[in-house]
């Protein structure tokens, strides 16, 4: 098909498209961009020893006590190497983690002490860029929550997309 092909798309569905792809690039961009404001952040305060993924993990797993295959079905880790970064927690002392007792394949996993330190260093800072983008109008609760819908529904296409398309 080409632009003149009149059975190709029309001029919306091409609109649509380069909206859709902007919107994908602007998704892989911020996230990007959070985890080097995290990154900024623990420059600032002097913690050099855990990395920005590593953090986000350790903020999304909060009080929580998961298996490492929770982490990602909770939504808490989208990365693939989760247990590369799981054992460096461990070995650097920002989770604990122990066998199941019941099945003792499985290994939970929750903060120590210097786990919920990070925990709060990004909380505050969340806290406060949440903030910001209220009180510079930046984004409003209406535009949060109009951003969240519209993210769940892409969500939730694409999962019904691996799920359902072969």
């Amino acid at each position: 098909m080409s632009i003149q092909d009149p059975i190709g798309p029309s001029a919306g569905e091409k609109g649509f498209m380069v909206g859709y792809l902007e919107a994908l690039s602007l998704v892989e961009r911020l996230h990007r961009l959070l985890l080097d404001v995290i990154k900024d952040e623990f420059e600032r305060v002097g913690v050099l020893e855990i990395n920005a993924v590593q953090a986000l993990l350790l903020f999304n797993i909060g009080d929580n006590e998961v298996t490492a295959g929770e982490l990602k079905s909770r939504g808490y880790y989208q990365g693939s190497n989760v247990s590369y970064n799981l054992k460096k927690l461990v070995d650097m002392g920002y989770m604990h983690h122990q066998r199941c007792e019941i099945d003792r394949r499985s290994v939970r996993v929750r903060l120590t002490e210097k786990g919920r330190d990070i925990r709060d260093v990004v909380a505050t800072l969340f806290g406060r860029h949440a903030g910001g983008l209220k009180d510079k109008g930046v984004l409003g609760p209406e535009g949060v929550i109009g951003i969240t819908a519209s993210l769940r529904r892409v969500e939730r296409y694409w999962t019904d997309q691996i799920r359902y398309i072969y």
